[in-house]
């Protein structure tokens, strides 16, 4: 029997939607913590293949979810791009910045990430043969509107102020580095795919800072090109799309992209997104992750009406965004026994 993950990607309404969660493999759980300090440090841990695999298998083995997706960062293309990467303790990642259109140029080529990234694609090949036969593998990659905010500003930032002021500056050349970013991610998630990926996400973390024709540019049109080449390379490739905090925008995102599911952040509700996404097709989500911080009745009853919301056509059941560090790994429990039991 086909996964119910691609049964509810290729648009069947299944009776119990099948979960996973973003990052489901991370802090909130003590085995990851445990596996985390063997590695000795984040970027250790993404580039040692046992190791990532490990704590992607991780929530598989505790909570059975119906997907793994890949232990990576989405900075790792921007480093295998050329730029330094470090991760500052309490604070987050540091890059070096692209800020002209010279050091755009300056780049490595896209066929040149791949020696940077092969232990990602080991992780990948690790993990498509340990996985539970009826699990789903994911991989996935920072859209490159939202890779290209950290490398404008060498770090994350509020409002995503420096990526628009390189825009108004000089926009020929953030077009460029957009250019730069969609090609390196084509090559990166099609080396995925041919490791054992049987579904790849972008994640567009930042596409909500962007308006008008900026999001049409720099969010949809780069999804678009990415979701043509991989499934011209790959064909039947499902790929999950999440222009976080698109509002509006949602509409159409898939017929405009390609897009086989649109992953939707918790500031829309279930029931707008039902009569306005989901007619096109199947839709993730989407419920805030701080009910896995406070649970109880509030978290059970959200749950049911995300999942009764979504009843009439294809849905994954997800968080909004990823699970946060301070979650209680029983309301995860909790979450799960309730989508199965709703």
């Amino acid at each position: 029997m086909t996964k119910t993950i691609l049964r509810a990607l290729a648009g069947e309404a299944l009776p119990t939607p099948p979960i996973w969660m973003m990052r489901q493999a991370g802090r909130y759980l003590p085995e990851y913590r445990a596996t985390r300090a063997e590695a000795g440090d984040f970027l250790s841990l993404c580039y040692t293949p046992d190791l990532a695999a490990e704590v992607t298998l991780q929530p598989i083995r505790r909570y059975n979810f119906d997907a793994a997706i890949l232990f990576a960062d989405i900075l790792l293309v921007p480093q295998a791009l050329g730029l330094d990467l470090w991760f500052v303790t309490g604070e987050g990642p540091r890059l070096s910045t692209v800020t002209t259109a010279d050091q755009v140029a300056a780049l490595k080529p896209t066929d040149a990430i791949h020696d940077t990234l092969s232990p990602v694609y080991e992780t990948v090949r690790i993990l498509s043969r340990e996985l539970p036969q009826d699990t789903t593998l994911i991989g996935f990659a920072g859209a490159p509107w939202t890779v290209a905010t950290y490398m404008v500003a060498g770090r994350g930032t509020k409002d995503q102020g420096p990526a628009h002021a390189m825009i108004a500056a000089d926009r020929a050349a953030f077009r460029a580095l957009i250019d730069r970013i969609t090609d390196a991610t084509i090559a990166y998630l099609s080396a995925q795919i041919e490791a054992g990926a049987e579904v790849v996400k972008l994640f567009d973390s930042w596409a909500g800072s962007l308006q008008g024709d900026d999001f049409t540019e720099f969010s949809l049109e780069p999804a678009r090109k990415i979701i043509a080449a991989l499934k011209a390379r790959h064909p039947g490739i499902p790929v999950i799309a999440f222009p976080r905090e698109a509002g509006d925008r949602y509409i159409g995102f898939a017929r405009a992209t390609g897009a086989d599911c649109v992953a939707l952040d918790n500031s829309v509700s279930a029931d707008w997104a039902a009569a306005n996404v989901q007619k096109d097709g199947c839709v993730q989500g989407n419920l805030d992750p701080r009910h896995m911080v406070t649970g109880g009745a509030d978290l059970v009853a959200e749950t049911r009406r995300i999942v009764d919301a979504f009843r009439g056509g294809p849905h994954i059941f997800n968080l909004g965004h990823g699970i946060t560090p301070d979650a209680n790994p029983d309301n995860v429990a909790l979450m799960i026994e309730t989508v199965r039991g709703a």
